[in-house]
């Protein structure tokens, strides 16, 4: 295989399996690998800066961070690409998740904020391994720049959720919960921003994902590698698959085709 020039990797479901909430040893070998062999590795995930979980990966430094779904991505020096909520959109958000009984988290560079509560909302924030962070000041980090806002609910709230909405769109990667990222944003903004940031073609950058909120990314890349445990629609579009999370595909994976020795 060619080897690729950097990787980026979803995080849930994809470098941390769901039920264990942890990363493999074998996995974390395999990131340690990679980086000794001199490919860039970078995160690309709908997580905050706040909720990305550097202490599973000790002694890994990754290179590059997208956060919120690709609205948000910075290296260690500067930031390569941000591109908040348009505030006229998240009063729209507001009043649409409201007369669906829906609270919202609203994501800001360094700070999450709740203005209330449910079932949906606790479950994905749990997730993350954090509470739902309500604020008193949610009013005005509103009226500020949002990268993200996260949203418990169905597929079958999002026309309603979204009515009259003109700015942003959902990136949803979990069936009871979902993300609204600006139009701008999304992984594979994120990902073009970034290659175009350290000079690196498309065709020398993979992915590994397993959720739809992949699909984008796996355009910006020149190969896309959905893991097992991955949505139908990623495999479909996926380059390649490999085995699951909680079975150490992207290890197998990466051996099967000479990025690391076993």
């Amino acid at each position: 295989m060619h080897k690729p020039k950097i990787l980026f990797f979803d995080i849930d479901g994809t470098l941390i399996d769901m039920q264990k909430k942890c990363i493999t040893p074998l996995m974390l070998s395999t990131l340690h690998k990679l980086q000794a062999n001199g490919i860039r590795l970078a995160i690309a995930t709908g997580r905050s800066p706040m909720t990305v979980p550097l202490e599973e990966f000790p002694g890994v430094q990754f290179d590059v961070f997208i956060t919120f779904n690709g609205s948000y991505c910075y290296d260690k020096d500067r930031v390569l690409f941000a591109s908040p909520i348009p505030t006229e959109d998240i009063r729209t958000l507001r009043r649409n998740a409201a007369a669906l009984g829906r609270p919202m988290c609203l994501a800001t560079e360094s700070r999450l904020a709740a203005n209330g509560t449910d079932a949906d909302l606790a479950d994905y924030c749990a997730i993350a391994k954090i509470p739902v962070p309500i604020a008193e000041d949610f009013d005005a980090l509103a009226a500020g720049k949002v990268y993200q806002i996260m949203i418990g609910g169905r597929a079958e709230e999002y026309g309603r959720l979204m009515q009259d909405v003109h700015g942003a769109k959902i990136a949803a990667w979990w069936d009871r919960a979902m993300d609204i990222i600006p139009t701008a944003g999304g992984k594979g903004t994120g990902i073009a921003h970034v290659l175009a940031a350290y000079g690196i073609d498309k065709a020398d950058a993979m992915a590994f994902g397993d959720g739809n909120n992949d699909l984008e990314m796996f355009g910006a890349v020149g190969t896309g590698v959905a893991m097992a445990n991955g949505s139908d629609a990623l495999k479909a579009a996926a380059t390649d698959i490999c085995g699951a999370c909680a079975e150490d595909g992207i290890y197998h994976y990466c051996v099967e085709h000479g990025l690391i020795e076993a």
